[in-house]
């Protein structure tokens, strides 16, 4: 495992790779390549039933990077069989030498609905992490009956003893008590105010208390949609508004509720003649006029303001915010490697030393053995 000076410059920084939407999967190897220049510590892949995999964009991380940490956040349990996934992250885990960091998430229920797939519960996230985990420690699971599924054998092979961290994507408290229990790392959502992200670490470290693990043990990263200055209108538009207006779209209502926002604002807003109906995602086909006027016209100022936006000064600023809020480390989002330059200088200058000691590994916390 490398940490600090031995890895990257910014250990405590993340990025996404193919923010967002992306008809080019292949801009990925140049995204992370840059990525790893500029010092940033970890990239994290969502996946997307596009051309999203979770897997093929791990093995291509890997293979453009040396020092990077790599972290899916996130893909979800119900859509490969255990032991194809607990392959995946093995595979990954040893191509880039121990810098990679499997991530769940809970997805969506009506995708699921859909897709014909059963909705995901905590039960079984804990059952098919704890498959996982039997699997890379060279296990045998025989005649397993669990919430996960049933599974008569399952094995790897009995000389595997892989140390990989998992990461839980989580929102809600019940859900963030429940990372805390379970997991190594968590990774928050985009547009939580600085309250919520401190009500968040202290629901995630209460859980890791209550399961009697050490709370410090979990490493929490916040999300903070980095929206700098230099890059043009139209992408500062999509990326903050579009953005912001897309996940109101599809699941406000936990958004709203979990900062504690007013929920007749977010009623205001899907009884707008301009969202309902809206045939498609605001961050990927929303105009340049109509993201003007969800700007003035509909979305509060303050909800807009959860972000990092302006000069890069003022950017580093809000990192540092997070840090105060009690997060370990911070995913700098929806933000290209190339449009966070002029961040990263302003941040090395007010950057506290002591976050040298963060593993490379995004899924690992401060003192966590090589």
């Amino acid at each position: 495992m490398v940490s600090g000076p031995e890895g990257q410059p910014f250990p405590e920084l993340g990025c996404y790779g193919l923010a967002g939407h992306s008809d080019s999967p292949a801009d990925l190897i140049e995204e992370v390549r840059l990525a790893e220049e500029l010092g940033i510590g970890s990239v994290f892949l969502s996946e997307r039933f596009n051309v999203k995999d979770a897997a093929v964009l791990a093995g291509a991380a890997v293979a453009a990077s040396t020092r990077i940490g790599i972290g899916t956040a996130a893909t979800n349990h119900t859509t490969r069989h255990p032991i194809v996934t607990a392959t995946m992250a093995t595979t990954a885990h040893r191509m880039s030498g121990g810098r990679y960091a499997f991530g769940l998430g809970r997805g969506f229920d009506q995708l699921f609905d859909v897709m014909g797939l059963p909705r995901i519960t905590s039960a079984q996230i804990a059952d098919a992490v704890g498959i996982y985990r039997r699997l890379w420690h060279g296990e045998m699971v025989l005649g397993h009956d669990g919430p996960a599924g049933s599974f008569p054998f399952l094995h790897q092979d009995r000389s595997f003893a892989e140390d990989i961290p998992v990461l839980l994507t989580a929102i809600g408290p019940r859900t963030l008590r429940f990372a805390g229990a379970h997991a190594d790392g968590v990774v928050l959502h985009t547009f939580l105010t600085d309250e919520t992200v401190a009500r968040a670490v202290a629901t995630i470290r209460a859980g890791a208390e209550e399961a009697g693990r050490d709370p410090q043990s979990v490493r929490i990263w916040s999300v903070l949609a980095t929206v700098e200055d230099s890059i043009g209108e139209e992408a500062r538009l999509r990326k903050l508004v579009g953005r912001l207006a897309t996940y109101l779209q599809g699941y406000g209502e936990v958004i709203v509720r979990t900062n504690g926002w007013d929920l007749e604002a977010l009623e205001r807003f899907r009884r707008d003649p301009l969202v309902q109906g809206y045939p498609g995602a605001f961050d990927q086909v929303g105009t340049v006029e109509e993201l003007t006027y969800l700007r003035d016209e509909v979305l509060p100022a303050d909800w807009l303001a959860a972000s990092a936006t302006g000069g890069a000064a003022a950017c580093a600023q809000r990192i540092a915010d997070q840090f105060t809020a009690g997060a370990d480390s911070v995913i700098l989002h929806g933000a290209t490697p190339t449009e966070l330059a002029p961040v990263l200088d302003a941040w090395r200058a007010i950057r506290p030393a002591h976050l040298d000691a963060l593993p490379t590994n995004p899924g690992w916390a401060i003192g966590r053995p090589a």
